[in-house]
């Protein structure tokens, strides 16, 4: 079955930087769309980066120029480079492989891994 696991999280100070990973398995990889979401305590799910299987990407506003989406697929993992991190960057982050953005909830999901950015 399709797993996902993610990695890479941690506590770091405001202007620091960390790299999550995702692991893939159990289904082609490439053949779905890959993304990072996070949800902070108490606040909506926000898309964060998407990439699809001709690399093109897309970030939300709100983390442009400080964080990179990318994928190695001869080793299957999803990366989500951080950079400049921020207090608000403070969430838990999930890994999807999803068809369409609008069916993401249909997507496959990882656990989530933390984050969290102190001032």
């Amino acid at each position: 079955q399709v797993q996902l696991v993610e990695s890479g999280g941690g506590s770091v100070q405001s202007g620091g930087s960390l790299r999550l990973s995702c692991a893939a398995s159990g289904y082609t990889y490439g053949s779905y769309n890959m993304g990072w979401f996070r949800q902070a305590p108490g606040k909506e799910r926000e898309g964060v980066a998407t990439i699809d299987s001709d690399t093109r990407t897309t970030y939300a506003d709100s983390v442009k120029g400080r964080f990179t989406i990318s994928q190695d697929n001869a080793k299957n993992t999803l990366y989500l480079q951080m950079n400049s991190l921020k207090p608000e960057d403070t969430a838990m982050y999930y890994c999807v492989a999803f068809i369409e953005l609008a069916l993401v909830d249909f997507g496959y999901w990882g656990q989530g891994t933390q984050v969290t950015v102190s001032s």
